[in-house]
């Protein structure tokens, strides 16, 4: 006989969006049921996020050892030891794995349940044993990586983030379906760590992005040694005696890549199977649940946060999610998503970030813009670092308000924030104009950038005059 627990809310995944909502209930003094059938912290812990940046940031130190040339400092070849530089990945995790563990939660007073859950109706749900009714409920599931249709794929052994950073030998040969930034960023981590790499793009590499700046991006990799190939499809997959061959659609016949490894990069879907939501009422696609602006469910005591909701896909979001549904879970609060000023990185190096309206979107609009650039050749810290790649790309409206903005630049992930804050908040370009930006640094060309909106007006013929006419009274 299952035993029974009532609740407050119920959280279904403890990925980064439901452990936040988790924590946050439980420490405001709701009665919370957390349950996982898989790893505490989800895939942004264990498979995504913290992974792939640790194994960049191994990767960007490998880098470095050969790039002193232009300090005066002669180039040496890194030795890399991959088994140890898998050690220094899953080290990263291990340090962090105590925040999203089982034994933080309970000690929050968060009731933990590892099993898999489904709805046996509307208000109750199954978890092995235990059968839990709530008030409200909560899915954040996640999604997990997306497998095309290949030809022999299913017969040839492949990666995906979720196997990737179990590898404890460098790749000879990686050919990476996908040239999204998962894609992009481990194609340029492995090549940095001694791997051959070639990426294989149906559309256009980093197409979500503004191509003017993701442009400098591909260049970059290209350099560096990356082979990407854009604008073909492949038409299967086969192994050999050393990994695998893929086959390519190319104009002038079919092309073959053969590698030593492969990683499908090609998107991600929702988790959404297995839950019984017909049972509770709730509606889905496998594009993800349906939720309104306040995140409810075709049942409005289901709530849906995350990757599993579909749109963008990235931690941040989900602990966004977070906040608005204990505000309306909880408090009762009708609080809405608003998506509009949500950054997304790709840290590759230089990082691409992005916050608001690319330039071709507001185009699509009919919107009236202005477009601001300020390049990194024009800033002194750039210059003292010899990291002159880069650009900061701003969009205004006819009254000066930020639409959106695009960095490629070294650590452009910590240069958007205050291009989050000035689309979040509306606000005008004078503000960024007028703070005072520490000099050298790189986020000196957000305040130029900024302040070239106002350049030609104050150095316009008409301001000279002024002066001159001011002048005259001593």
């Amino acid at each position: 006989m299952a035993r029974r627990i009532k609740a407050d809310i119920c959280v279904i995944g403890a990925g980064s969006g439901g452990l936040s909502v988790a924590a946050g209930a439980a420490q405001m003094g709701a009665r919370t049921v957390l349950i996982e059938r898989d790893e505490m912290g989800g895939d942004c812990l264990n498979t995504g996020c913290v992974p792939s940046k640790a194994l960049i940031a191994a990767a960007r130190q490998a880098w470095r050892m050969g790039a002193g040339e232009a300090f005066g400092i002669a180039p040496a070849e890194a030795k890399v030891d991959f088994a140890r530089v898998h050690d220094h990945v899953h080290g990263v995790i291990a340090k962090i794995a105590p925040n999203d563990s089982v034994a933080r939660f309970e000690a929050l007073g968060v009731t933990v349940i590892k099993d898999h859950a489904r709805f046996m109706d509307g208000q109750t749900v199954l978890a092995g044993d235990k059968e839990i009714t709530a008030r409200r409920f909560v899915i954040a599931t996640g999604s997990r990586p997306f497998v095309p249709l290949i030809d022999g794929l299913d017969k040839v052994p492949y990666h995906t983030n979720e196997t990737i950073f179990s590898l404890k030998e460098c790749p000879g040969h990686l050919i990476i379906l996908g040239g999204g930034p998962i894609g992009i960023e481990l194609a340029q981590a492995h090549r940095r760590l001694g791997a051959k790499v070639t990426v294989v793009e149906s559309a256009k590499a980093l197409g979500s992005e503004d191509p003017e700046l993701s442009a400098i991006v591909i260049a970059r990799l290209r350099r560096e040694g990356v082979e990407i190939i854009e604008d073909i499809s492949v038409t299967s997959v086969a192994g050999n005696a050393d990994g695998v061959t893929v086959t390519l659609a190319a104009q002038q016949g079919p092309q073959q890549l053969e590698g030593t490894h492969l990683l499908i990069a090609t998107g991600r879907r929702p988790n959404v199977e297995g839950l019984d939501l017909e049972k509770a009422g709730v509606d889905y696609s496998e594009k993800g649940l349906r939720v309104d602006e306040r995140l409810r469910t075709t049942n409005k005591r289901i709530f849906g946060i995350g990757d599993v909701i579909g749109g963008p896909q990235f931690t941040h979001v989900a602990n966004y999610h977070a906040g608005i549904v204990i505000r309306n879970a909880l408090f009762r609060v009708p609080a809405h998503a608003d998506h509009r000023a949500i950054p997304r990185v790709t840290y590759t190096d230089p990082e691409l970030a992005h916050v608001g309206l690319t330039e071709s979107e507001a185009q699509a609009a009919n919107m009236t813009i202005n477009v601001l650039r300020w390049h990194l050749a024009e800033n002194d810290r750039a210059q003292a670092e010899h990291e002159t790649e880069g650009v900061i790309k701003v969009l205004t409206d006819s009254h000066s308000r930020v639409l959106g903005a695009t960095i490629v630049a070294p650590q452009a992930g910590e240069l958007i924030l205050p291009w989050v804050l000035a689309k979040t908040e509306a606000l005008k370009l004078s503000a960024m104009a007028s703070v005072v930006a520490p000099y050298p640094t790189f986020s000196e060309i957000s305040k130029r950038a900024a302040g070239s909106y106002y350049t030609p007006t104050l150095f316009s013929k008409k301001t000279r005059m002024l002066v001159r006419f001011l002048g005259l009274f001593g």
